[in-house]
């Protein structure tokens, strides 16, 4: 009902992409087959309807960030029709975005990291050297891939043991830099500067001697990931996962790993502990006589 009024208005005023218009669409087609169904005038209906509807997506699982995107549908929908005035009451005023489900962040066991940094072994070239490094740091660091990316020699200060990571909306921080990292660092750098000019910046380079991209980032994590461990997600960002819940469950102050990680709020950081109290809640049921 209303289709092509309804696509026009998405498109010239709203501005939408292809892609989030057609969304759009068939999400109130959708709902629109579903008031039918239920012998339900659309026009007319009050903010009941809807709410059965979003319940009925529940009950099926959809995701929560999929139900969110119909309800927006919906909500453009009926303040069309109103601004149109097709309708005179907007039934979706009364309805709320559903609470998004809080995924926690995918990390590697301590011991697959320490296998994978002790006893797999990499390539001894240029490539080879460059991909352990890239390993290593991303884990010991918990930088993010971009920041990694964006490292130049000059950020790594060697005699301090410590890195200078430009993070979001430009904020530096500092990041110690151990033993075993800095040795690695040094045999990489020797290479890339036998290979390639003094004068390139960047720590990180392509085998033509060019800026490292992020899918070749992602590749290489990716890659050595799979050797070790078998979470759904294998990318640069579980090793800062990794970094931060294994930081949070050997006693690491939470404020700390706050800043390491370079988070604006204390918020984004607490995601971790609730991997670190799942951690807890196992060992509780273990050893508790009466759990």
């Amino acid at each position: 009902m209303y289709k092509d009024l309804f696509k026009q208005y998405l498109v010239s005023e709203k501005r939408f992409s292809p892609h989030t218009v057609e969304a759009y669409l068939n999400d109130i087609k959708q709902y629109l087959e579903f008031c039918e169904k239920n012998s339900v005038n659309s026009l007319t209906t009050n903010h009941k309807i809807i709410r059965t509807w979003i319940v009925s997506m529940l009950k099926l699982e959809y995701s929560t960030r999929s139900v969110n995107r119909k309800i927006s549908s919906i909500k453009t929908y009926y303040k069309f029709l109103k601004r149109s005035e097709l309708i005179e009451t907007d039934p979706s005023q009364k309805i709320n975005l559903v609470k998004n489900d809080k995924k926690l962040p995918h990390f590697v066991k301590a011991e697959n990291m320490d296998f994978l940094l002790d006893e797999v072994e990499f390539p001894d070239d240029y490539e080879g050297l460059r991909d352990k490094l890239i390993i290593n740091l991303l884990y010991f660091t918990g930088m993010r891939r971009s920041e990694l990316i964006n490292l130049k020699i000059s950020d790594v200060d060697t005699a301090g043991k410590k890195v200078k990571v430009l993070g979001k909306r430009n904020k530096e921080r500092l990041i110690p830099l151990t033993k075993e990292l800095l040795y690695i660092y040094n045999v990489y750098i020797e290479k890339r500067n036998e290979l390639f000019k003094a004068s390139e910046d960047y720590v990180f380079l392509t085998k033509k001697g060019k800026k490292l991209y992020p899918k070749s980032v992602y590749y290489t994590v990716n890659r050595y990931l799979n050797l070790v461990t078998k979470i759904d997600k294998r990318s640069p960002h579980v090793l800062r996962h990794s970094f931060a819940t294994h930081l949070l469950n050997n006693g690491a102050d939470i404020n700390a790993v706050k800043e390491l990680l370079g988070h604006a709020n204390l918020s984004a950081t607490q995601i971790y502990t609730h991997n670190t109290f799942e951690k807890l809640k196992r060992v509780y049921k273990q050893a508790h006589p009466r759990a």
